[in-house]
């Protein structure tokens, strides 16, 4: 079965929340769909999307599990943003959250050691 995934964080301060999730993601979005809309492809068929949505703005909750969970970390880091939290559960997964100044929570989630 095949899998695509759109997934959208809505803001009231796009220009803002777009400098931010460049820094969050270390890159550009991968194309600008509006003047409203960005979007990076983070896998095949896998986006993430910033959208101007004021009435919608501060409400995602976004995990991503990733292969490279300290690497990712530590380059976040080098570009100025640490987690809120960061965690490590009882099977070992490990987990640090991101708040953007809207209140959107994006995670970054990894495998145990």
């Amino acid at each position: 079965m095949a899998v695509d995934l759109y997934a959208g964080i809505p803001v009231s301060d796009y220009p803002a929340a777009l400098i931010w999730y460049q820094r969050l993601f270390g890159s550009p979005p991968t194309f600008i769909a509006s003047d409203t809309e960005a979007v990076w492809e983070l896998a095949e068929h896998r986006s993430v999307v910033l959208e101007h949505r004021p009435e919608r703005a501060g409400n995602a909750v976004l995990t991503i599990f990733v292969d490279d969970f300290d690497t990712r970390l530590d380059r976040i880091a080098d570009r100025g943003i640490e987690p809120s939290v960061r965690e490590t559960y009882p099977n070992g997964v490990r987990h640090a959250t991101y708040h953007d100044s809207e209140g959107n929570e994006i995670s970054f989630g990894g495998a145990p050691r």
